[in-house]
Parts: C-alpha cells; sequence; structure tokens
C-alpha cells in the first residue's frame, strides 16, 4: 500500500465520459482521504521513498510514528548516508515494524542516491528502478506520489477495485504484472498530476472502501457504476488465502534474537540469544538466517551485534 504526498502540482480536471471512474475516485479523495503524515504538504519526495518502503507488509497505524521519527532524524538521504552508526542505527530505528531488512534497503537507497545523483531522489523511472531493492511498484509509485507523474501503480487493493469496479469480479485473481499495469493505464486521465492523484484515490478506496471482506459499497463514489455491483456482487471463485501464522516461526525466533541486539550496546555473548527460545536448532536456523541477511555481525567468535560500516 502507498500515499500521495503533498507535493504534486494541482491541475484542473476535465475528464471525459470514458474517465468517469477516475474523476468519480479522485473527486471523493479529495474530501476523504485519510490524514496521514507523508501526504502533508512539503513532504520531500525522500519521504514518500520511507513510506513506500515501511508500508509494504506494515499497516498504515503501525508506520505513520515511525514514519515521523525517521524523518525527524534522517530528513534527507545524506543526513542517512553520513550517519556514522549506520546501518546499526536504522536497524535499532526499525524497531518492531517487521521484515528489518527494509532498514538495510533504506540505507542502502540513502547511500546510492548520495553517490550517483547528488543526494536527490531522483525523478526518471528507469533511475528509481536501478536503486538498490526498488521494484516495479515502489518506483512507479514514487514517480507518481512524489513527483506527479503518469504511472499506473498497482498493488493489492487497486488490484481488488479494478476488478470489482470494471470487471465484475468478486477479486483479481493471481497477479500477473503486465496485464495488471495495463488495465489500470487504460484508466489514467492523460494529464499527468490528475493521473497521479487518480492512482492514489483509485488506491485509498481499495484500502478502506472496497476492501477484501464486507466492502463499504454504500459510501463508495462508484456504486453505481460498478460492474460488480451491477452483476449481483458475486462472490469470489477463489478460495479464501490461510491467515499466516508468527507464533513458532522462525520469522518469530529472528524478532527475538534482533530484539537482543538492537538493546545491546556492546557484542551479545551467545548464551545471551540462547536464553531467547528453547529450540537450538530453530535458533540457529534463525541466528544464521540474520548473518546471512546482513543484519548481524559476529566481530569475535560467539558474540554477534548489529552490521556497522567498516566492522
Amino acid at each position: 500500500m502507498s500515499e500521495f504526498s503533498a507535493t504534486e502540482s494541482a491541475a484542473p480536471r476535465a475528464a471525459p465520459p470514458t474517465l468517469s471512474l477516475a474523476a468519480a475516485a479522485s473527486d471523493w479523495y479529495e474530501s476523504a482521504a485519510r490524514e496521514l503524515p507523508w501526504r502533508e504538504p512539503g513532504t520531500t519526495p525522500w519521504g514518500v521513498v520511507v513510506s513506500e518502503i515501511m508500508l509494504q507488509q506494515t499497516p498504515v497505524g503501525r508506520v505513520a510514528p515511525a514514519w515521523r521519527d525517521w524523518m525527524a532524524r534522517w530528513p534527507t538521504p545524506a543526513a542517512m548516508a553520513s550517519d556514522p552508526d549506520q546501518p546499526a542505527a536504522a536497524i535499532r530505528m526499525w524497531g518492531r515494524l517487521g521484515y528489518p531488512r527494509r532498514a538495510l534497503r533504506l540505507h542502502e537507497i540513502a547511500t546510492t542516491v548520495v553517490d550517483r545523483h547528488g543526494g536527490e531522489i531522483p525523478a526518471d523511472l528507469a533511475d528509481l528502478l536501478a536503486l538498490p531493492g526498488v521494484g516495479s511498484y515502489t518506483a512507479r509509485a514514487v514517480a507518481a506520489f512524489a513527483f506527479g507523474q503518469r504511472h499506473p501503480v498497482v498493488d493489492t487493493n487497486v488490484r481488488r477495485f479494478v476488478a470489482r469496479a470494471v470487471s465484475g469480479l468478486a477479486d483479481a485473481g493471481p497477479a500477473t504484472t503486465q496485464r495488471d499495469l495495463d488495465a489500470v493505464e487504460a484508466l489514467l486521465p492523460a494529464n499527468p498530476p490528475d493521473a497521479a492523484r487518480a492512482s492514489i484515490a483509485f488506491m485509498e478506496l481499495g484500502a478502506v472502501v472496497c476492501v477484501a471482506r464486507s466492502p463499504r459499497c454504500g459510501v463508495c463514489p462508484v456504486v453505481t457504476s460498478c460492474a460488480w455491483r451491477l452483476a449481483g456482487s458475486p462472490a469470489s471463485a477463489v478460495p479464501a488465502p490461510r491467515a499466516q501464522t508468527y507464533a513458532g516461526t522462525d520469522r518469530q525466533v529472528r524478532g527475538l534474537l534482533m530484539a537482543v541486539l538492537r538493546d545491546a550496546d556492546v557484542p551479545v555473548p551467545a548464551p545471551a540469544l540462547d536464553a531467547v527460545w528453547p529450540d537450538a536448532a530453530q535458533r540457529t536456523r534463525a541466528l544464521a538466517g540474520l548473518l546471512a541477511d546482513g543484519l548481524a555481525i559476529e566481530p569475535a567468535p560467539g558474540h554477534y551485534t548489529l552490521p556497522r560500516t567498516g566492522a
């Protein structure tokens, strides 16, 4: 999921009838969008990048305070890249947002932007795609939401909204990247700022109105033209996915080990890590994964700590 920053320029909207879905969604967004910190006036492209990385697999409510803290400490890529305590500082600041490799990714992005782009997030889609760890979705989201460009931005929420509103399906089924991009691009106005606004409006509708379970059709701005509603709201032909478990998984063990490392100012001896989980084999596997991912290092035999540049 992603959100639109307030840095794009406004432009008069004059959508033809074929773009009524975009116009209706955009008009709704103007009055109903959630107030989120990365939507505030003056949000920089770096702020949009940080929000996009944080919002991957993490709810908005948990991201908002973390984003504010992050931007207060590292308001620019240069500020982050020059911090002598990196990347340990990024991992500590990441806290319990989950999937802490994203903290390393932001540090890598900041360093690359300083080295290649003079400390400024590039606006060109190809340059964005060349940043470390930035894929098709994130690059298009930053191009659209930070720079007001015309790019289809497709996440799970957008796919579901378009599947219902346009195709009359309860869900979008398996992802088909190019087909999904083409389907969304066909809905975008020609004017780039209007297209960027439509992209975030589609995403917001999918996130808060056209939700997977119990959609709020009564407040949807396109309810009268929604193909799914007009078809009688048919049920999904795809079985609901099983809920992902967390308790007892390697991911939980990794999180427990990371919590010990984050709280320590000196290398942690192995017995201190052994105490967090009783299954030695699973604990060893989780620690090996942290070492392989660059989230921990072993500066001395049997002692572990967060990584530091030059360590």
